[in-house]
C-alpha cells in the first residue's frame, strides 16, 4: 500500500511519540501499518468498523486518530507542498496557466460544510473546489456546501496555493492566467484576480459551448476524475468536515506522488 520512495518522503514529516516509561501500555501500532490502513480505506470506502484485521493495519478506530492527529500536526499539506517541489524541480508543473472548478458529492450525514443541494432535490450536500495546473496537478482544494456559488472560492484556492520551492530563485505561488467555466463570470472576480497578478480567462455567459475554453479545460475535469476514483471522495461518509479535508489534501498528494514516479 506504501511504496518505500513515498514513505521515505512521509515518515520525517509524522510526529514523534515517545513511549511512556510508567506504565506504557501496549505497544503503539507502526506508523506504516497505520498509514496503510488510511490508504486502505481512501481507496475502498469500507467503513472505519469494517477494516479487515487479517490485513495487519490494525483497528479502524486507531487509523481514524492517526489521520486525525497527523491532519492537525499538518503532514498532509506539508506533503503536498513537498511533492509539488519535487515536480517542480523535476519541470513536470506548467505554470503558463491554471485551472479551476468544482465537483458536488452527496453527505450522507450532514455535517459542517454541507447544504442543500441544488441538483438533489435539496439533500445534503457538499462541493470539491480544485485548482490545477495546465498539466492536470491539483494545487489547493477546498470544501464547502452543496449550495455554495462556485465563485466564492476563486480568490480562496487561488490564495491557497502554496509557494513551491525546488528551484533557484523565488518560490513560485501564481500562475500566468486562470481559466475557468461561466459559474465565475463576474466582472469583480476578474479584477481580483487581476490585482493578483494573474490574466483571468473565464467564459461570458450566454456564450455558446464551444468557444475555444475547452481546449484548456478539459485538465481540471481529469483532476476531478482522479480524485474521485479514491473512493472515500465519491460520497462524503464523515461528519466531521476536517476528515473529509484530511482524505482530500492526502488523494491530492498521492496524485502528485503518481505524476512523479510515472
Amino acid at each position: 500500500m506504501v511504496s518505500d520512495g513515498l514513505w521515505e518522503r512521509i515518515e520525517p514529516l509524522l510526529p514523534k511519540t515517545e513511549r511512556r516509561q510508567r506504565y506504557p501500555g501496549r505497544k503503539r501500532l507502526d506508523d506504516r501499518k497505520a498509514l496503510c490502513g488510511i490508504l486502505f480505506v481512501l481507496y475502498t470506502a469500507i467503513p472505519w468498523e469494517f477494516l479487515p484485521q487479517e490485513l495487519g493495519f490494525g483497528s479502524g478506530m486507531t487509523c481514524w486518530r492517526r489521520l486525525r492527529d497527523w491532519h492537525h500536526a499538518g503532514v498532509w499539506e506539508r506533503l503536498h507542498q513537498l511533492l509539488l517541489a519535487e515536480l517542480h524541480a523535476a519541470d513536470k508543473l506548467d505554470w503558463s496557466k491554471a485551472v479551476i472548478d468544482s465537483s458536488h458529492i452527496r453527505a450522507l450525514k450532514g455535517g459542517p460544510k454541507t447544504g442543500p443541494s441544488p441538483v438533489d432535490r435539496g439533500k445534503a450536500g457538499s462541493k470539491h473546489h480544485v485548482i490545477a495546473d495546465g498539466n492536470g496537478i491539483p494545487l489547493a482544494l477546498g470544501l464547502t456546501g452543496g449550495n455554495r456559488n462556485d465563485v466564492t472560492q476563486l480568490m480562496p484556492l487561488l490564495k491557497g496555493i502554496p509557494p513551491v520551492r525546488g528551484r533557484r530563485g523565488r518560490p513560485r505561488q501564481r500562475p500566468k492566467t486562470l481559466y475557468a467555466d461561466r459559474g465565475y463570470d463576474h466582472d469583480k472576480y476578474r479584477r481580483m484576480v487581476w490585482a493578483k497578478g494573474v490574466k483571468p480567462i473565464i467564459a461570458r455567459r450566454g456564450t455558446p459551448h464551444g468557444s475555444g475554453l475547452g481546449t484548456h479545460r478539459w485538465v481540471i475535469e481529469q483532476t476531478i476524475a482522479l480524485l474521485h476514483w479514491f473512493r472515500r471522495l465519491r460520497i462524503r461518509w464523515e461528519i466531521r468536515d476536517d476528515m473529509h479535508e484530511a482524505f482530500m489534501t492526502l488523494a491530492a498528494s498521492i496524485i502528485c506522488w503518481q505524476r512523479l514516479v510515472r
